[in-house]
């Protein structure tokens, strides 16, 4: 459904995106991660043609988005990060309005909009004017309209950022159930746990290249690597911890081992006297944050919850 070849974007000298090449098929929810700036809404953007590439190709249902974009755009399904609504309509009132945009007729504007309605739990709220609802009403609002014509690619940028938890949830049915209606989900996030609920297949950008894609539990098994963090309340010297991959930064020692739980008692047996100077430990087991962090050394951000988007 959706075939991304080596796409090149410059902004200057530097790319944001560097030779991209992606695949999602029917029914598949792609994961799209990396930090910010690595070019991910950039690519969203477009797959959905709104930007033209440098170079390479992208084609949505075998049509390619720069020689045919209005063709391409009305296979997708588009929800970038930022929301974008009429303020002063009901949320039924700009439900109807982007559906009528894509040609539903009346009747099947209003058993649409009744439909993501109760499956985005929108009913509440349907004669409500965008401008009085909280944050993460209007982020279910803002995403509904993607799903209106039952496009068969989805584009989801940032889909949950700064969501409540019901907000979460009910986007996240919505997600799951178009993959199993035949929906190809393109799905940007900072938000870990998503990916392994949607039982996504993965593919990690960073600096505009992607580093690493495939199934989620492939890509743990291919990099499987934990590690045990300790603080301590003072810098330290160098600790030799045997046959573990240790090292010191400043008052922490990392140490990365496959099975950090089995490390622990080694770990601890060899610290001496230094264990009267520690202060916490944190365990990273082997897992998709893990993969992450082994494949570019750094831990991957979550977007905390915004409180005020309940």
């Amino acid at each position: 459904m959706l075939s991304v070849a080596e796409v090149t974007k410059r902004y200057g000298p530097r790319p944001a995106l560097d030779r991209v090449s992606i695949r999602v098929a029917a029914g598949e929810v792609l994961a799209l991660l990396g930090p910010n700036g690595a070019g991910k809404s950039t690519l969203v953007s477009i797959i959905a043609a709104l930007r033209r590439p440098d170079s390479g190709q992208v084609l949505v249902d075998g049509i390619d988005v720069v020689a045919d974009p209005n063709a391409a755009r009305s296979r997708v399904g588009l929800a970038p990060q930022d929301t974008s609504l009429y303020e002063v309509l009901t949320v039924r009132e700009n439900l109807a309005f982007f559906a009528e945009l894509v040609d539903l007729g009346r009747r099947a504007r209003a058993e649409r909009v009744d439909e993501l309605a109760a499956a985005l739990r929108l009913e509440p709220l349907l004669d409500r004017a965008v401008f009085q609802l909280s944050g993460g009403e209007r982020r279910r609002v803002h995403t509904a309209i993607a799903f209106v014509h039952r496009p068969p690619l989805l584009l989801l940028d940032e889909a949950t950022v700064g969501a409540d938890m019901e907000t979460r949830a009910a986007l996240l049915d919505v997600v799951r159930s178009a993959a199993c209606d035949g929906a190809a989900v393109l799905y940007s996030t900072h938000y870990l746990p998503e990916v392994e609920t949607l039982r996504a297949t993965v593919a990690i950008l960073v600096d505009g290249r992607v580093i690493a894609a495939g199934n989620l539990d492939d890509l743990i098994a291919d990099h499987r690597c934990g590690r045990v963090e300790l603080s301590f309340d003072s810098p330290l010297p160098a600790v030799d911890l045997g046959d573990l991959a240790a090292t010191v930064d400043g008052t922490v020692i990392r140490v990365d081992a496959a099975d950090p739980a089995r490390a622990m008692p080694v770990i601890m047996s060899r610290l001496g006297l230094l264990s009267a100077s520690l202060r916490g430990v944190e365990v990273l087991r082997p897992s998709l944050d893990s993969v992450f962090l082994t494949l570019t050394g750094r831990r991957y951000a979550s977007h905390p919850t915004d409180v005020s988007a309940a």
